[in-house]
């Protein structure tokens, strides 16, 4: 069953945490050279293979008993927070132009630049938490598939004006702080299980 709860709670938790997200900075300079349609759509489907894969790993975590999963979710928001915090900026490498400008080529380079660049990544890790958690994995994946597109678009489209405005240290603060609430809920039930 859909939750839109569900849904908006992925939604926030995976939107602040990509946000400062090396990715998103890829997305930006990918934007900045080729056509940014082209460039969303090679980004946006390399995000749902993520989801996916994500989801899938944690339906599988949901098969464990109820208070250990608790914790192991509790733990792994914890340490993402721990992660987030201690993240240094890192400056983007150059990447390399295509030969040619065609739908496929664009497309495909950000795809690949996302496919490798995302494996493991904190928002992978936080997606199959949240599948563990919650018993709707269809909610989360609708919920961080839509913050990672949300993402990919803002960083394509209009990534350094929001860097502006924004400082990255408070968005990273934020996300982390979300991540630390959900890791101490999660050992709060773990506990009263």
């Amino acid at each position: 069953m859909f939750s839109f709860t569900i849904a908006a709670v992925t939604f926030g938790v995976v939107f602040l945490a990509e946000l400062p997200d090396k990715t998103a900075l890829a997305g930006l300079v990918l934007g900045t050279r080729y056509r940014a349609s082209y460039v969303f759509v090679g980004v946006a489907a390399a995000f749902a293979f993520h989801v996916a894969l994500a989801i899938a790993a944690g339906s599988l975590l949901g098969l464990l008993p109820q208070r250990l999963l608790a914790v192991i979710v509790g733990l792994l928001f914890l340490g993402g927070a721990v992660l987030l915090l201690r993240q240094k900026d890192e400056e983007e490498g150059e990447v390399r132009k295509p030969a040619d400008q065609s739908f496929w080529k664009v497309a495909g380079s950000g795809f690949m630049l996302i496919l490798v660049a995302e494996f493991g990544d904190l928002t992978q890790i936080m997606t199959a938490n949240l599948a563990a958690r919650y018993d709707s994995p269809v909610s989360v994946a609708v919920g961080a598939v839509l913050a990672l597109w949300a993402v990919a678009a803002i960083g394509i489209l209009g990534g350094r004006a929001l860097m502006k405005r924004v400082p990255l240290r408070l968005i990273t603060r934020i996300a982390a702080t979300v991540m630390a609430v959900l890791g101490l809920w999660s050992l709060v039930e773990a506990i009263r299980g």
